[in-house]
């Protein structure tokens, strides 16, 4: 191993054709501090979201944190508080479909049902004001039958739907991060991807 810092190693290929078992085991060291910042990086963009109204009655990180409160105080499980958390994380990055980032950030670490609420909660939550808007508030009925719809459904009535009282005592951010770190933990089995 080079006695260079690992912050200073760089792979040599410019083409991952040409890359050798030397440059993807810099790349390799380099994945490990990546993916274990991610909760710090989860953080800072949820941080990103106060302030950021969008016409609505509370900013999009009370939204996060009172829908996260809601769960929890309906005694869900620690990664279906951290989903209710992140769902919306997305919201600022990718305003038109915000389901698919925070899903696609959550699929390594929680289950499949979780991954499902998550990914297809806007099409769920659109039950509420789509017909307002001239859109299909029945949308959702396209996934009938599927075997995680009446928990996404329920997600969206109980928690997402509920989470826009200016009033409603909520949880603070900081009280939610330990739990996010244990969530956002890779499992054994995971096949970092450093590309």
């Amino acid at each position: 191993m080079s006695a260079e810092p690992k912050s200073l190693e760089r792979a040599a290929f410019h083409q991952m054709k040409d890359g050798t078992a030397e440059d993807w085991a810099i790349i390799g060291r380099h994945f490990q501090p990546l993916a274990e910042g991610l909760p710090d990086r989860v953080m800072a963009h949820l941080r990103l979201l106060d302030g950021d109204h969008g016409g609505f009655a509370v900013d999009r990180l009370t939204h996060s944190l009172q829908t996260a409160t809601l769960a929890m105080e309906d005694g869900r499980e620690e990664d279906y508080v951290v989903c209710a958390l992140l769902h919306d994380v997305g919201d600022v990055l990718a305003p038109h479909n915000h389901p698919a980032i925070a899903a696609a950030m959550l699929k390594p670490y929680v289950s499949d049902r979780l991954h499902w609420i998550v990914e297809n909660h806007g099409v769920f939550q659109g039950y509420y004001f789509w017909h307002h808007i001239g859109m299909d508030r029945d949308a959702r009925e396209a996934f009938r039958g599927h075997e995680f719809f009446d928990d996404c459904a329920e997600f969206c009535e109980l928690y997402d739907q509920a989470a826009f009282d200016p009033a409603r005592p909520t949880m603070y951010l900081e009280e939610f991060e330990p739990m996010l770190r244990r969530v956002l933990v890779p499992s054994a089995d995971s096949n970092p991807s450093p590309e």
